[in-house]
């Protein structure tokens, strides 16, 4: 029921995250905005008002679905105004449920009903509730110094809702949870939940008491660290002055010393000034401090520039590096040019080529004869951009890219950096490295290079850069575009021997502790490591192997077991070295038609490769064996559409359509691809049909279109080296690639005879000696074809 002197009607408040339970008094601030219409209310008389929780606070009005279904009706008893808020003391009368809200103005007015507890629980159960109450309660009190007044209040209330409501405002509780305790109407229930909420109280606050301790124990820890580190620089900076020396690095006077432009002086100078504002225990001093260091010990004046004196660099790339004439011709003209442009860079080398062919030795040479710093890095599986270019210094970690590292590990301006394996940067999720390397391998650019943790540029147009890399394929486009190419290719057998007998032996003779006068090793078992135990491009392999040998010769030199000098000879390689790893192909005396010799290249040099073929009856269907790739199917077929063109008038009484055609090509575990053995598939089919032998002296290469034409393909001195080791004779090679000659060594190619050829009708002729017409090239715009389909 409602009392006779309250309205139907009540003005509603919200007081912000805050729930009132009934059957309590309290006394409240309320700001100046929610109070002073409160105030003038109640300034001569009762003032009784609906407060309502809202379900989320806002400035301005609130809508009607903002509000909590179920609040309490409270009578203000009077309320005093202060110098910035209004202090107001409350009687919370009893729950209420709101059955409509009436707009008024920019608040609302309530119409309500009361809902008072549903007292389902005897006296002496609720006296039993009310002494776990004040026990819990006073076990959370002990935490706090000064609760002793709140907990007597506690104990002399008697009443079960009064001991709630008076604990209630001081739990840690969301509004939302607070709402839902509010809307309890059974005491008993309410009762339990409220000892539940003791309970999660006081665990709460226990682990809370638990981790300050510990947290206290390890901050007294550390401040006693830090004393003692205080007390130990002191006196180191007492120990240092009585030496007459400073403890702290001037960095003013590095700055000075280190000639930076004025630009990057000023950024310095900034941060010098920013570690003197730091505090003892700043956490940026460390980052300004290795930032400084980084710039003051970066070379930022100009280097010493030497006269590069050509000749001696010749002689030292001809001391250091046998064969490789070309490369080396390349080299020369190059620093000529720096010779001339008094050491303007104004280009940057790209050393390609096979894997131990001498790249990075080469850069180390010119280095040498150059009398500069040599700096190396690896890019091999870079694929963070920030390994070229730094991390922010915002970053925790952060650390300069590899360029300026190694910058500095130079200490000079104009260093020979090389860049190893640049081919084999990789994209990721954190950019691309090659792309990074853009503005550093530009020229036109690195005079500004910018590193993401310098923040300032820095001048790269002096640093003579060499990179290397196995592939060209496999760098992207712009990056290639900004490279001037110097490729190298494969060692002759030749070359291989010059470079262990001048060069090698020694070195494996000193890294195992040898001398010539303990160790020899004969040219004949050098000869046939190189040709029977090693298989690659380069010399790494022979290198290793020479090293096995080394080994091997001096444990029986250590116990005595030999006579000096140790004189290894070839008989004496299957006990050292075990079974022959390499085998070369060489022809036989006579092949059976349809069995031709082909070239290939491959990345440890060149190969003969036999191409067999074989007819069978059939549907006309082609079968193509030996793992090849999808170029050499297609040279397959334009070969057996060629063939089928071009002999159809010898071949009167073959029927094509009769007859299956297959061709394989042995090793059938590598595959195999490349356009280059078109001219050999097309010569084993002509073989095959026609039933002639071709010469097993012979070899061939080229490519060819669905026209007849032979077309020029690369690698041409790893096959012609390949051909002669295996005994050929005679090689068929496009006209286009005759130029390519001049690279093989004048040994070789007076043992060789060389045919040129135009077209597939010049390959027959050669090799299975029938003479074909060369098709004529109808002109499509002559008269000829007037007649249309219909002539």
């Amino acid at each position: 029921m409602k009392e006779t002197n309250l309205n139907e009607e009540l003005s509603v408040l919200v007081i912000p995250d805050r729930v009132l339970l009934h059957q309590t008094n309290m006394n409240m601030k309320i700001g100046k905005k929610i109070g002073s219409e409160i105030y003038q209310r109640v300034k001569n008389d009762d003032f009784y008002g609906i407060v309502l929780g809202v379900k989320e606070f806002r400035a301005g009005r609130y809508a009607k679905h903002d509000f909590y279904p179920v609040g309490t009706l409270i009578r203000i008893e009077n309320a005093h105004e202060m110098r910035d808020f209004y202090h107001l003391k409350i009687d919370i009368i009893e729950r209420v449920q709101i059955d409509q809200l009436i707009p008024d103005g920019m608040n609302y007015r309530a119409e309500y009903h009361l809902i008072p507890d549903e007292v389902d629980i005897d006296p002496e159960n609720q006296e039993e509730i009310l002494k776990h109450i004040r026990f819990l309660v006073s076990e959370i009190s002990e935490n706090f110094k000064g609760a002793e007044s709140y907990l007597e209040k506690v104990n002399q209330l008697n009443d079960l809702n009064q001991v709630i409501a008076y604990v209630f405002p001081y739990m840690r509780l969301s509004v939302d949870e607070r709402q839902k305790f509010l809307e309890i109407r059974s005491l008993k229930e309410k009762s339990l939940a409220f000892l539940d909420m003791l309970i999660e109280q006081k665990e709460s606050i226990q682990f809370q008491m638990e981790l300050a301790a510990k947290f206290n124990e390890e901050m007294n820890k550390k401040h006693r660290e830090n004393m003692l580190k205080e007390q130990l620089k002191a006196i180191q900076d007492e120990l240092s002055e009585a030496e007459g020396g400073s403890g702290k690095k001037d960095y003013r006077e590095l700055i000075e010393e280190s000639h930076m432009p004025e630009e990057v002086r000023r950024v310095a100078l900034e941060e010098v000034a920013k570690l003197d504002r730091q505090g003892p225990h700043s956490s940026e001093e460390n980052v300004i401090r290795n930032y400084l260091d980084l710039l003051v010990s970066l070379p930022w004046g100009e280097s010493e520039v030497k006269d590069i004196d050509i000749e001696a660099a010749r002689s030292l790339l001809d001391k250091e590096h046998y064969g490789l004439d070309k490369v080396k011709d390349r080299i020369i003209q190059h620093l000529t040019v720096m010779k001339l442009k008094h050491n303007q860079q104004g280009s940057i080398l790209l050393l390609v080529g096979p894997p131990g062919t001498g790249k990075t030795s080469l850069g180390k040479s010119i280095a040498e004869a150059l009398e500069r710093k040599y700096v190396r890095i690896s890019l091999g599986g870079v694929k963070d951009e920030s390994e070229i270019r730094g991390h922010r210094r915002t970053y925790l970690g952060a650390l300069p890219g590899r360029i300026i590292n190694g910058m500095k590990r130079a200490g000079e301006k104009n260093p020979v950096f090389i860049l190893d394996e640049v081919d084999k940067l990789m994209v990721s999720y954190s950019g691309d490295p090659a792309s990074a390397l853009l503005e550093v391998l530009d020229p036109e650019q690195n005079d500004t290079f910018s590193d993401h943790y310098l923040e300032v540029p820095y001048d790269l147009s002096d640093v003579f850069f060499i990179a290397t890399a196995n592939s060209l394929r496999d760098i992207p486009g712009p990056l290639r575009d900004r490279l001037e190419i110097i490729e190298i290719g494969s060692y002759t057998s030749h070359e291989k021997f010059h470079i262990g007998k001048n060069h090698l032996i020694d070195l494996v003779l000193e890294d195992n502790g040898l001398t010539k006068d303990q160790l020899q090793i004969t040219d004949e078992a050098l000869k046939t490591i190189i040709e029977k135990y090693t298989r690659e491009a380069g010399v790494r392999n022979l290198k290793r192997q020479l090293a096995t040998v080394a080994r091997v010769a001096s444990e029986k030199i250590v116990l005595g077991k030999v006579d000096l000098p140790y004189v290894i000879k070839e008989d004496m390689l299957y006990d050292m070295l075990g079974h022959e790893i390499t085998q070369i192909n060489e022809v036989g005396k006579k092949n059976p038609p349809g069995v031709v010799t082909g070239l290939a290249w491959t990345p440890v040099g060149g190969d003969i490769l036999f191409i067999e073929g074989a007819f069978m009856p059939g549907t006309g269907k082609l079968t193509l064996t030996g793992q090849l790739g999808d170029v050499m199917k297609e040279s397959a077929k334009i070969s057996q559409s060629l063939i089928r063109s071009r002999l159809a008038f010898h071949l009167k009484n073959m029927e094509f359509d009769k007859k299956d055609l297959h061709i394989h090509v042995p090793s059938g575990a590598i595959p195999k691809d490349g356009p280059s053995a078109g001219v050999a598939l097309l010569t084993t089919i002509a073989s095959l049909v026609t039933g002639q032998i071709v010469d097993s002296k012979l070899a061939m290469t080229g490519e060819i279109s669905l026209r007849g034409a032979v077309l020029p393909v690369g690698g041409i001195k790893e096959k012609i080296l390949a051909a002669h080791r295996a005994g050929i004779k005679r090689v068929i090679l496009p006209r286009e690639n005759e130029k390519d000659l001049d690279d093989v060594p004048e040994d070789v190619k007076a043992e060789l005879e060389f045919i040129p050829v135009d077209t597939v009708e010049d390959v027959i002729k050669e090799t299975i000696g029938i003479e074909l017409p060369k098709p004529v090239l109808m002109d499509v715009n002559s008269d000829s074809l007037a007649g249309g389909a219909g002539a």
